[in-house]
């Protein structure tokens, strides 16, 4: 241990932190070759990324998978500028991620002439101090061994949200002149997260003793399948029903006879109608519950019911970002991990009353024939759900992302890897890192990860499968291709409409055409299986088959599916 960076890359191999995600940079020139040469590209082993946003968004990926941190190097303020909106699609998704950044020399007397100047800042953490959960800047080695330490720490602990940690150019070349004390990170046994006090388990016991028509709301859970069980077991106990969305990762099963609607992005009209019958509401980190009790009530239903709130999410909210969302009208506020409070509420000895739901006058979804949607030039969302699940039947499979357009209907869960949610901030170009990320951490599982991205996503940040392919990681990709930003064209057509202006013109400044990206040859270009692409419906079946069986195979593969512009 010789050098400053060689102290620093000691903590990292003792942190739990398996990969560490970057884009090469001389501000932390030293550190990327103590990682090199002083550990052996070893826990942390590095991950070349050709983007820093996708350097975030791969940790980002992992996480949502491991529920674990990935580290990622930042290259000096114009890295950490690259990276600013995966950071915070990170922290409204709270999920741990350790940053390291670097800084050209703060001591101006060592700065080389022009790029050491432009590559400092006096506050490179004010950047995103606004959308990480704790940030430092440390000003010697030992300073700095203790600050990665203390942001591991933070980072684990719920709720979880990215750290960053600082590191001056100068502070990593110096030479040692005598090893430091590297902090005993492994006495660390602390809990992540905390659960619900005594009374606070007593009152909930009490409201749902009381009920007759308990309802669930399942948002930001944890991806254990032991905590799956016990959410399972709690709502058959009470017969709750329970209501998932879009946004988050699997919760529940959507095929559960308690699970009566289809998950959505925005709140479903049928499901605003049980939170008005509901009367004791049970939300456990459901993402905006105060948005989701008013869009009931727009649709005719507000609530009634007595309302049980669990989340730690109150310990992150600042007056910069309204991630937060609007204040929760309950009756009873928990600052607990959720599951935790599940798993108390499972523990006590008070006999469950059943619930007296009225059978729900479901009416069946319409199905749905080829007839429905044209000719075969171009298919719905739903054409490509249904071959997709097709192509994947007998094999287990996690759905990483869907675009805007997946019907809920459409989505099949029945573990807590079979879909993974959104990427919290919703920051277009973020689904080819974390479908990358998501890889990394099913790679060898046997459970094949597949994202289903819009055109626009991956155009934005395609370069990011270039990780994929290079570490030889298996990984579907399914472009639902509609040649436009389509979720703006949506409310190009509502002004016009608004204002009575001619609809015809919202395809412009919207399109993505003439000329159309080449989509398969782009990515055969960073190394992945790509056919061209597929227009009839007739035809998919047999390219997604052959894209899945690549996949599985180990290869990164690739399938482009132009799907109507209306869907």
């Amino acid at each position: 241990m010789e050098w400053g960076s060689d102290a620093l890359a000691e903590l990292l191999g003792r942190l739990d932190l398996r990969y560490i995600a970057l884009v090469p940079g001389s501000s932390y020139r030293g550190l990327h070759d103590s990682l090199v040469n002083y550990t052996g590209n070893r826990d942390p082993r590095m991950l070349v990324c050709l983007h820093e946003e996708h350097a975030v968004a791969i940790a980002h990926g992992y996480a949502k998978v491991t529920g674990r941190p990935m580290a990622v190097a930042i290259h000096s303020n114009v890295g950490l500028m690259h990276a600013t909106m995966a950071i915070y699609n990170a922290w409204c998704d709270r999920v741990p991620m350790l940053i390291v950044g670097a800084t050209g020399p703060v001591d101006a007397a060592r700065r080389r002439p022009w790029i050491d100047w432009i590559h400092t800042s006096a506050d490179q953490g004010a950047l995103i101090r606004s959308y990480v959960k704790w940030d430092d800047q440390p000003a010697s080695v030992e300073a700095a061994l203790d600050s990665l330490a203390q942001a591991y720490s933070i980072t684990r602990a719920a709720p979880s949200a990215p750290v960053y940690v600082c590191l001056d150019v100068s502070l990593q070349e110096q030479r040692l002149p005598a090893p430091p004390l590297v902090p005993d990170v492994r006495r660390d046994r602390s809990p992540r997260s905390h659960g619900p006090d005594a009374e606070a388990v007593r009152t909930t016991l009490d409201f749902l003793g009381r009920a007759r028509r308990p309802l669930f709301l399942f948002g930001r859970l944890s991806r254990d399948e032991r905590d799956w069980d016990r959410r399972v077991a709690l709502a058959e106990r009470y017969g709750a029903l329970v209501l998932s969305d879009l946004k988050n990762g699997a919760v529940f099963p959507t095929a559960h006879p308690l699970h009566p609607d289809p998950p959505g992005i925005f709140l479903p009209a049928a499901s605003a109608e049980l939170i008005g019958a509901a009367d004791l509401i049970l939300s456990l980190e459901r993402t905006d519950l105060a948005g989701t009790l008013s869009a009931a009530a727009s649709h005719g239903h507000p609530a009634t019911a007595r309302i049980i709130s669990c989340t730690m999410d109150s310990a992150l909210r600042n007056g910069w970002s309204k991630d937060s969302f609007g204040r929760e009208p309950v009756d009873l506020s928990v600052p607990a991990d959720p599951d935790l409070l599940v798993r108390a509420l499972l523990e006590a000895s008070e006999p469950a009353k059943p619930a007296e739901w009225p059978d729900l006058d479901r009416a069946p979804a319409p199905s749905r024939s080829p007839a429905d949607d044209g000719g075969g030039d171009g298919m719905s969302m739903h054409d490509l759900a249904g071959a997709l699940r097709g192509a994947l039947a007998g094999a287990p499979a996690c759905l990483v992302r869907v675009p805007l357009g997946w019907h809920g209907a459409d989505l099949e869960a029945g573990h807590p890897l079979d879909y993974l949610g959104m990427d919290g901030g919703a920051g277009i170009g973020s689904g080819p890192g974390m479908a990358v990320g998501a890889a990394l951490a099913l790679d060898g599982s046997g459970r094949l990860p597949v994202a289903v991205l819009g055109d626009g996503d991956f155009l934005m940040g395609g370069t990011a499968v270039w990780t994929a392919a290079h570490y030889r990681l298996p990984l579907l990709i399914v472009v639902a291709n509609n040649s436009s930003f389509h979720n703006d064209v949506v409310h190009a057509e509502r002004m016009a409409s608004q204002r009575q202006r001619p609809a015809g013109n919202t395809w412009i400044g919207q399109a993505i055409s003439d000329p159309d990206p080449d989509l398969p040859a782009f990515a055969r270009s960073l190394g992945l299986h790509a056919a061209g692409q597929v227009r009839d419906r007739f035809a998919l079946p047999a390219a997604l088959a052959a894209a899945v069986a690549a996949a599985r195979s180990g290869q990164c593969a690739l399938v482009d599916v132009r799907i109507r512009p209306d869907d």
